[in-house]
């Protein structure tokens, strides 16, 4: 019996799709119906050389809440990410369209803090499969290099929606939501911050912009960016100093419609926290989280 290799593909970015473009097949261009899948394409997109710009840098922090003197922020570099996410959700190598797509959860490691001015190479890699209750799960890997060096990684983990047959192990939760958590801050989320995410991260999707564009695709308002929430949170419970090392695990739950306000829950440990964003109440979960760090 003879095995066959499946070899990596490497492609370069140079650019990425628009938002229209993403619209569009959503709508029926291109709408892709791929049947079961086994296995994602093995396919790595890479962006050679991307400089880490500190205007950029400092409309993202002010954005999210994160102090100056952090420095980069923990959770910026996967903002250098999203152009390959695009380009790869509107290429062959994805089974599934973008739009009706959902960010499931997230994991970060830096293994050094990153410096503005610095040349970066980022890189997207096709992960694996998971089985869930409502569809079809999948990861990406992303990567950013330094001189060779890995020093920012990341796992994105993606749903799609209404998939009858999925295929890949079972997804399980790795958070103890039994841990008491306290009240540690309330914020609130304007209803307009969707759009001036977007501006910043170059996120466009239509259900974080207006009321209109998210009830097209089955949303009552606005939601916000589950990326905004996870920073807006973690802005108020890390130090403000740069980071050099930091780990970062976040499911999402419930979306945060907008406008919208939010409490902010943790147990604090030495050099981390266990947490979770809540509605207003205090009740209903936007999103569960755990992250460790070593201060620079």
């Amino acid at each position: 019996m003879t095995k066959t290799i499946k070899t990596m593909k490497t492609i370069e970015v140079t650019d990425a799709p628009s938002i229209a473009a993403l619209f569009f097949r959503a709508l029926g261009t291109g709408v892709k119906h791929p049947g079961v899948v086994r296995s994602l394409p093995p396919v790595t997109l890479v962006l050679p050389k991307v400089e880490l710009r500190a205007a950029h840098v400092e409309r993202y922090a002010q954005l999210c809440g994160f102090d100056a003197a952090m420095g980069t922020p923990l959770l910026y570099p996967q903002l250098l990410t999203f152009p390959l996410v695009t380009a790869y959700m509107c290429s062959s190598h994805c089974p599934w369209p973008a739009l009706g797509t959902v960010h499931l959860a997230n994991s970060v490691v830096q293994q050094r803090r990153l410096v503005v001015g610095e040349k970066l190479r980022v890189e997207l890699g096709a992960g694996h499969l998971f089985a869930h209750p409502k569809g079809q799960g999948f990861t990406l890997d992303l990567r950013i290099l330094s001189e060779g060096e890995t020093v920012w990684s990341a796992t994105q983990s993606l749903l799609r929606l209404g998939v009858k047959r999925s295929t890949g192990e079972a997804i399980s939760s790795p958070f103890d939501t039994t841990i008491p958590l306290s009240c540690q801050a309330e914020f609130s989320a304007s209803a307009d911050i969707g759009r001036r995410y977007a501006r910043v991260s170059g996120d466009h999707n239509p259900i974080h912009l207006t009321a209109l564009t998210a009830r097209l695709f089955g949303f009552r308002r606005a939601i916000a960016h589950g990326m905004w929430t996870q920073a807006r949170a973690l802005a108020c419970l890390l130090p403000p100093t740069p980071l050099e090392r930091a780990s970062l695990a976040v499911e999402f739950k419930a979306p945060l419609f907008l406008p919208g306000r939010a409490t902010l829950w943790s147990a604090r440990h030495a050099n981390g926290a266990e947490f979770a964003v809540r509605d207003a109440k205090g009740q209903r979960p936007h999103l569960h989280g755990q992250f460790s760090y070593q201060a620079a």
